[in-house]
């Protein structure tokens, strides 16, 4: 039944024509009237409904067990779950049909579709986009409201950054449709609370090319697909799926992927809760330090989203992070692992980590060579 509504409410979204919502809102109705979401029987179930029921069960059948089997189910469910005369059909001429569909039935199906065509007004596509991308977002409970989320802060960030109107408005576009290959993952990984297996980490990284492969199927949307699909790309390289970085990553790819990946960290994930925004922005910035994103898209983002950047970057000694530079003052004054975690809002664990790569670029092995050398480079001024 969720299925039906949501299909129907897209529908309309969409300006389809009323048989088409119709159709959809009973995508689950049976000819014996057995079916959902309200038990139409015979001729009161959508023709479109019937041809459609017993021709998907027709080639799920005869792919996975020849079409003998499928004509056996067919017959089988004939005046049950299916009109008697489309199976009827079906059986006599499907296995010819089955054979000429091709390889690409999808655009077998646009090239079959009866004029006038439906298009959609340039004036209406933000509309449309927004559809799809609400849509998107019911994949997960985790992700309700996530693409139109990221959408308005890529484009308040664009225009932080000083981007043209027309690449603000691309810009925005892409963001509501970056997640539109997140439809094809299984629900089991996106929810899972624990660690992905490699295997599931695999698939993770394939929705950004399902959702540029199904943008490039549309002309229009076509100039979206490259750049939707760099959201998870990064500047040193380490992003998916292509590993793209440096300048293979324009303003507006890096801006999508800061404002993607801010906007997720205040949303509540099922391996964490929501961070805070201040949290999130800190966060954000330890991400320049580490390389994967650069001041600018990083500050933009923060600025449009109403968060305190840092000062600019400068030069520290032994390649010491901005973060690491927080970390060392903190130890060097006696605090602990804990009691650094508390005040910087991270974990003892990250901590952890940060102590050993400052030890390693300072070339000290204790808390006490570490504060000399804290206190050598005047890194304790308050």
């Amino acid at each position: 039944s969720q299925h039906c509504e949501a299909g129907a409410r897209l529908a309309t979204r969409l300006g389809m024509a009323e048989s088409v919502r119709r159709s959809l809102a009973h995508a689950y109705e049976r000819w014996d009237g057995k079916g959902y979401p309200a038990g139409l029987a015979a001729d009161e179930v959508p023709v479109a409904v019937r041809i459609v029921t017993v021709a998907r069960d027709a080639e799920l059948w005869a792919r996975r067990a020849g079409w003998a089997a499928a004509t056996d189910v067919l017959l089988h469910r004939r005046g049950r779950a299916y009109d008697p005369a489309v199976v009827d059909a079906v059986v006599a001429d499907g296995e010819h049909w089955l054979a000429g569909i091709g390889d690409d039935p999808c655009a077998a199906v646009l090239d079959a579709e009866p004029a006038p065509a439906l298009t959609i007004e340039s004036g209406n596509l933000d509309l449309a986009l927004t559809a799809v991308a609400d849509f998107a977002d019911l994949k997960s409970p985790y992700l309700r409201g996530h693409s139109t989320g990221v959408s308005r802060l890529a484009v308040a960030a664009a225009e932080a950054a000083g981007l043209a109107t027309a690449d603000a408005t691309t810009l925005g576009r892409a963001g509501l449709v970056h997640d539109v290959g997140r439809v094809g993952i299984p629900n089991g990984i996106w929810d899972r609370r624990g660690p992905l297996s490699a295997e599931q980490w695999e698939r993770v990284r394939l929705h950004p090319y399902l959702g540029e492969r199904v943008l490039h199927r549309c002309a229009l949307l076509a100039p979206l697909a490259d750049l939707a699909a760099r959201h998870h790309e990064r500047a040193d390289g380490s992003g998916y799926h292509r590993g793209a970085s440096g300048d293979q990553l324009g303003l507006g790819a890096r801006l999508l992927g800061a404002a993607d990946a801010y906007h997720a960290m205040t949303e509540n994930r099922p391996h964490r809760p929501a961070l805070t925004p201040a949290e999130a922005a800190s966060q954000l910035l330890d991400e320049v330090d580490a390389g994967r994103f650069t001041r600018v898209e990083v500050d933009a983002v923060l600025d449009a989203a109403g968060q305190v950047s840092r000062p600019p970057r400068v030069s520290r000694p032994a390649g010491l992070t901005e973060r690491e530079v927080d970390v060392l003052a903190l130890i060097a004054r006696g605090r602990t692992n804990k009691e650094v975690a508390s005040v910087l809002v991270i974990s003892p664990k990250t901590v952890g980590h940060h102590i050993e790569h400052i030890y390693t670029k300072a070339g000290v092995t204790t808390r006490a060579g570490a504060t000399l050398f804290a206190m050598e480079h005047g890194l304790l001024s308050p």
